[in-house]
């Protein structure tokens, strides 16, 4: 008879909390999409950088689990106390402990198979998303192959039995050694209050204010200790308002009896007040779950907006290769100052790339050209002045006219005109709105040249040894017939980008160049930099595999798991609230007003935990953005637009958890 009821309950189970069944799937669904990535051979020999993946993956998994092991624990628990009355009278009509509480223990145990087998299911479809979004990062062509990855299931079956077994062990073990009168009565017990008197709270209450305005300072200054230290005192703010917001909230209205009796405000805040009274900890873990939520999801966007500039300003030529602009080198390119010649590359340790290059890489185009220096600082001096800008030369970085028009041709740029008697400036995009307020003359070679035009595309000025560091003056030939050389460049565009197998080759030249594993950058004195579109575009593949996807991954469920717990306790207030609204109804409240209350009060329940979380979160992640490398981001609107869109995410999920809360307490409470 008990195996019956377990079958009718856990399927009336799945009904009542539809909103927790249908999360255990989806977070059952992303932890075996990303066991599968974790175990996908395919995926790890895109890149010897995706070596690394299955342990980011692991790491987010772990700390995924505990937080689904903690909503299937809380759920657990709270399904037991909604439940007791009915387990209780299970053991007045003849069943014994150990039978309720197997019972219990199978329904659960049968709603969270059928949960995982879902999920498994959709998770299988998910990881084609996964795979097909990380096979399109490194250009590699997808097929479709709807295969399980035994592992990758096995592991999840792991995860989800340890998690569903703890918590059932532990409803089990109290429904046994429960007597009746204490299970019949267990639904009327509440969270036990921390803080018992309302004088404590009132100070815990101030406190919690105080240290998340000093924490949030402290978090704003960059520095290690002082991040650590207000990160602490954060989670102390978040903690201490919500255990106390029962005693702040209304000892700040008792002084105000104007705004206390205005409206709806005191049926609000007093039924606001009660329920934090009694779940006032769990708010406080939901909110710092939204927080961690938050910053997750912002790092993600920053961190892809930062590798995606990086692959575009590093080198916007297929191959580049340049000397280190280093004083050592000084010397060496002292001799060969050639404004209109080749540098002569054999004597500079670049013609094994350039043999290489010839023999096995069709070449579009290419060029050899050189980097002068400029006689002063003065556009330098300019531009840390008035942007953020790391110099490294000690000098303002020449280059001639006939090299940039060619370059501009070989990158499919307009033409362009240099007026006599000008100079052109090159800089990236977030230079262009003060270099065009530039009005001061150069000097170079003895000749004053004035401003001229101002351009933006593209034009590798990431690197120390590029087309200048953040710009270039574009000027006459005939001025740097004196000018010495600062650098040598190679750039090079190819016919079809290269292969894994051509750059792996490059690659391989420029380690035994250095002496060693050098990488794919050296900027040790006296070496070379290599850079490829197609080892840049690899890095970026990896770095965005093993972090952005982790990072929404663990934001992802976050937001599910805490939006869930919300909105089934909120739905199991319903009989509370129709009992509540149908005695004011008989004190002559009409139903338009009740409507107005009671959205009112469902939309302060929804924004108390994230209100916190968005005022610690968004001055975060703008100073964050700011403390990037210039030009990493594109001025204020392009940071904001980045937060805006993190913001957008985030509310796209929790508005989705909240119409559903909304209209189901609707139709229960009102009719």
């Amino acid at each position: 008879m008990y195996i019956k009821l377990s079958l009718r309950n856990a399927r009336r189970q799945a009904g009542d909390y539809l909103v927790y069944f249908v999360t255990v799937v989806l977070s059952a669904a992303l932890v075996h999409a990303f066991n599968g990535l974790v175990f996908s051979e395919e995926l790890r020999s895109l890149s010897s950088f995706m070596e690394s993946l299955p342990a980011f993956i692991v790491f987010t998994s772990a700390m995924v689990v505990c937080v689904i092991g903690w909503l299937i624990q809380y759920i657990t628990v709270f399904m037991l106390s909604r439940r007791s009355r009915e387990l209780g009278t299970y053991i007045l009509i003849g069943l014994e402990n150990n039978q309720v509480a197997r019972m219990f223990f199978l329904e659960n145990l049968i709603t969270g198979g059928i949960a995982l087998l879902a999920g498994l299911l959709l998770g299988t479809l998910i990881f084609q998303v996964l795979r097909a979004v990380t096979l399109s990062l490194f250009h590699a062509p997808y097929t479709f192959s709807l295969a399980l990855s035994p592992r990758a299931t096995a592991l999840t079956f792991v995860y989800f039995a340890v998690i569903y077994l703890l918590a059932l062990h532990k409803s089990r073990k109290r429904i046994r050694t429960m007597k009746i009168h204490d299970l019949i009565y267990y639904e009327k017990q509440n969270e036990a209050e921390l803080v018992k008197k309302g004088r404590n709270r009132r100070r815990l209450f101030a406190a919690a204010v105080l240290s998340g305005i000093v924490g949030m300072l402290l978090l704003l200054t960059g520095s290690l200790s002082l991040c650590l230290i207000g990160t602490g005192l954060l989670v102390f703010f978040l903690y201490g308002f919500f255990l106390s917001f029962s005693s702040g909230v209304p000892a700040w209205f008792d002084k105000r009896p104007v705004r206390k009796y205005t409206s709806h405000t005191l049926l609000v805040f007093r039924t606001l007040c009660a329920k934090l009274t009694t779940m006032g900890l769990t708010m406080a873990t939901i909110a710092l779950l939204f927080t961690v939520t938050l910053v997750s999801e912002g790092t993600a966007m920053l961190f892809g907006t930062l590798f995606e500039n990086r692959v575009e300003g590093s080198t916007c030529f297929d191959i580049f290769l340049g000397s280190v602009a280093s004083e050592n080198l000084e010397a060496e390119f002292e001799e060969e100052t050639h404004p209109t010649g080749e540098p002569n590359f054999a004597r500079s340790g670049l013609e094994p790339y350039l043999e290489y290059i010839r023999q096995d890489i069709p070449l579009r185009a290419s060029m050899q050209y050189d980097i002068y220096r400029g006689e002063s600082l003065q556009v330098t001096d300019y531009i840390q002045g008035n942007a953020e800008y790391y110099g490294y030369y000690k000098y303002d970085p020449l280059m001639a006219y006939s090299d940039y028009t060619a370059l501009r041709a070989m990158l499919g740029y307009n033409p362009v005109t240099l007026e006599p008697g000008q100079y052109i400036i090159h800089c990236m995009p977030y230079l262009e709105n003060i270099m065009e307020d530039y009005e001061q003359p150069v000097s170079v070679d003895g000749t004053m040249l004035t401003p001229g035009a101002v351009y933006t595309e593209h034009f590798t000025q990431k690197l120390w040894d590029g087309n200048g560091r953040g710009f270039v003056l574009v000027v006459p030939d005939e001025c740097l017939a004196s000018r010495p050389v600062s650098h040598s460049i190679y750039a090079a565009m190819t016919v079809e980008p290269l292969t894994q197998a051509q750059d792996d080759r490059l690659r391989e030249i420029h380690e035994y160049q250095q002496g060693g594993s050098a990488g794919l950058n050296s900027f040790t004195t006296g070496d070379y930099t290599l850079m490829t579109r197609t080892s840049l575009e690899r890095e970026y593949a990896s770095t965005s595999a093993c972090t952005i996807f982790p990072l929404y991954y663990l934001a992802l469920v976050l937001t599910m798991v805490s939006a869930t717990i919300l909105t089934v306790q909120q739905l199991s207030e319903s009989v509370r609230y129709r009992r509540q609204f149908s005695l004011l109804g008989k004190l002559g409240m009409d139903k338009r007003e009740m409507e107005t209350a009671l959205r009112r009060q469902f939309t302060i329940y929804y924004a108390m935990p994230a209100l916190p979380p968005l005022l610690i979160s968004v001055p975060f992640l703008w100073n964050m953005g700011h403390a990037f490398e210039p030009g990493t981001i594109n001025g204020p609107w392009h940071l904001a637009e980045i937060l805006g869109i993190t913001l957008g995410l985030f509310f796209l999920i929790y508005f989705v958890y909240i119409l559903i809360a909304y209209g189901n307490l609707k139709k229960n409470v009102l009719g």
